[in-house]
């Protein structure tokens, strides 16, 4: 699929897809601003900020069927559920690591990142986000 295959079906006015698109930034930043803090040694932010982001995502989604920026609600839900996953599934090695570090959850950082920075500069161009 790409980015010619979504078309907007749902009849929304444009002021409810600039509303859309003002939650989907607020995500991002969100989003973004936990990713870069998980990447910077020492710079650790609340997880609370991923939870509004995520709470943010799963509401408005719906109120996104049909256009174009339902791909970016998705991509980001997607996104902090696998960065979950994956970083539960590492933890026995942050144990093993007696808690100094633990390069995969620098991996996953890195790449969490990658998907949020991915998925903005699509979203400043108008374009739905691909897989």
């Amino acid at each position: 699929m790409n980015d010619r295959d979504v078309v907007d079906v749902n009849s929304s006015t444009s002021t409810e897809i600039e509303g859309l698109k003002a939650w989907g930034w607020v995500s991002y930043v969100l989003h973004l601003i936990v990713a870069v803090a998980a990447v910077l040694p020492g710079a650790q932010v609340s997880v609370l900020l991923l939870v509004v982001a995520l709470v943010i995502d799963l509401v408005k989604r719906d109120d996104a069927r049909g256009t174009w920026q339902e791909s970016h609600f998705s991509w980001r839900i997607r996104s902090v559920i696998w960065a979950v996953v994956l970083y539960v599934v590492t933890f026995p090695f942050f144990l093993l690591g007696l808690f100094l570090f633990n390069p995969a959850w620098v991996l996953i950082s890195i790449w969490f990142l990658y998907r949020i920075v991915r998925g903005m500069v699509a979203m400043n161009k108008n374009r739905a986000i691909v897989s």
